[in-house]
């Protein structure tokens, strides 16, 4: 259960008592997986801070949902493909995250942390990006999603354009990338199969470009 206070501070009613979740204080991981256990809405925990993952864009979440809808029809059955409510260990970005697709084929190996089932061999993550989170995800978020031994293949999902950035797993050092941009657009990913931009992309309203204000009219 919440309440948005007064002040607007998210508080979370945890086994009877209130428990703010404040920007400025630092919580233990038990607390943590606490706040976890005992509510819906999805938090994400680093060094001591939480902060709350819910809340995205109509662009980014039709995004979503044509992706796994898309993912799943071109592997089929040998593959499963999970949404963001689940929680992915992330080894040097702990205890775990919320992409917003993971997939894996074959058998998913879970790992219980703070009495929760994680995810620990994602194949693949893919990230849905958003103007506030687009640096975050490109950078650092690799380099820690690089830390999961079992991930071949990362891709980043605009939500501006049909525009598709790919990462592919050669060695411990090396990723290749790849990019896919326009409705006719498609990307050979690591499984062997063709995503497509038209269905990822499919009845997707892209924000107006902005205009250039250096052009004066003639």
């Amino acid at each position: 259960m919440s309440q948005l206070t007064a002040n607007g501070k998210r508080d979370k009613i945890l086994q009877g008592k209130l428990m703010a979740v404040k920007p400025d204080r630092k919580y233990t991981l038990e607390e943590y997986f606490e706040l976890e256990r005992n509510t819906e809405e999805k938090f994400e925990f680093w060094n001591g801070h939480v902060w709350c993952m819910s809340g995205a864009s109509p662009a980014h979440e039709r995004i979503v949902s044509n992706t796994n809808f898309h993912l799943r029809t071109i592997l089929g059955r040998r593959c499963s493909v999970l949404g963001s409510n689940l929680k992915v260990k992330v080894p040097e970005y702990g205890p775990y995250r919320y992409p917003d697709l993971s997939v894996y084929c074959g058998e998913g190996i879970y790992e219980t942390m703070g009495g929760l089932e994680v995810l620990t061999n994602p194949q693949m993550i893919v990230e849905v990006l958003s103007p506030s989170t687009e640096a975050f995800d490109r950078g650092k978020k690799f380099t820690y999603y690089k830390s999961i031994p079992s991930l071949r293949e990362y891709l980043l999902i605009s939500t501006s354009q049909p525009y598709i950035t790919q990462f592919i797993k050669q060695n411990e050092n090396e990723w290749i990338q790849r990019e896919a941009v326009g409705m006719d657009g498609k990307l050979t990913l690591s499984f062997g199969v063709e995503l497509l931009l038209s269905e990822v992309f499919l009845d997707v309203e892209f924000p107006e470009p902005p205009k250039n204000l250096f052009l004066v009219n003639q």
